[in-house]
């Protein structure tokens, strides 16, 4: 029976790696192709070597501002998404009386589409802003700010959840014996706790950090750039730039593939640094 699993083991990959090398690696080696190719469409491509890339830095001053302004953002959201994330996780392991009513409804608006998402929040901040003469896009910093409420609206309730998992699968042995060795409560966290929640604090500040550089649905809905694109995210940008300017098709493709790196440096970058914690601890 071995011998036959192995035998005809690549028959049954074949489907799945089928369908892995249409829907990724042949879209995403052609979008790499296409980056260094001026187009309309795929069949007229003709390659012009690092022109994009260089145009993205001298004919394309938004995608710093893009960046810059999507480098704060993440900063911020994902500081942010996890901190009460994690504090509603200790505060909801607590045997609280209605414990379960409390989890379902922080992890609600998860389930909410992005789009959705942006409208809903745009009519609740410029119903506040209205009364004092403003809407969300008056300012870049309403826009900023918007951005960062959705986004926690939108997350903590996910992350929450697992740090809940995480929570509750730290040893109760371990908790009761620090306790009786005289530690207080801010000691067990820092000592006990945090070191064995570790795997979740992976998990969620990767979500946080890559779900945080790829919004894109929320800044549309939200601001859409505005005021004068200074609230335009990276996602945006590279959507307005390929789509929306004649002729920057290349330049486009050639901004999503420094998104793609830029993203995957942070994210491997950060799975390291976490991911060996977990060893030491």
């Amino acid at each position: 029976m071995e011998h036959s699993i192995k035998r005809w083991a690549w028959l049954l990959v074949l489907p799945t790696f089928a369908a892995f090398c249409i829907a990724f690696l042949i879209p995403f080696f052609s979008g790499l192709y296409l980056s260094f190719c001026n187009f309309r469409t795929v069949n007229d491509a003709v390659f012009v070597g690092l022109s994009n890339y260089r145009r993205i830095f001298t004919a394309d001053s938004e995608f710093l501002h893009a960046l810059w302004f999507t480098v704060r953002f993440a900063v911020l959201a994902v500081l942010s998404v996890n901190l009460f994330g994690f504090a509603l996780a200790l505060l909801l392991t607590r045997g609280i009386r209605g414990t379960n009513v409390f989890r379902t409804f922080f992890f609600m608006p998860n389930l909410i589409g992005g789009i959705v998402l942006g409208y809903i929040w745009q009519m609740i901040i410029n119903g506040v802003l209205y009364r004092y003469q403003y809407a969300i896009t008056s300012d870049p910093k309403f826009g900023f700010w918007g951005l960062i409420i959705l986004m926690n609206w939108q997350m903590i309730g996910y992350v929450m959840i697992i740090y809940i998992a995480g929570i509750q699968s730290v040893p109760g042995d371990l908790v009761e014996a620090a306790r009786v060795d005289g530690a207080n409560a801010p000691q067990v966290l820092r000592h006990v706790i945090l070191p064995s929640v570790m795997p979740s604090v992976t998990i969620c500040l990767f979500l946080t950090i890559t779900n945080s550089f790829k919004m894109f649905d929320q800044n549309l809905a939200l601001t859409a750039g505005a005021p004068a694109n200074k609230t335009r995210m990276l996602a945006l940008d590279i959507y307005q730039t390929f789509y929306g300017r004649i002729g920057y098709e290349g330049v486009g493709q050639a901004k999503a593939v420094l998104f793609f790196v830029i993203v995957a440096l942070i994210s491997l970058t950060q799975l390291y640094l976490t991911r060996r914690k977990e060893v030491e601890n």
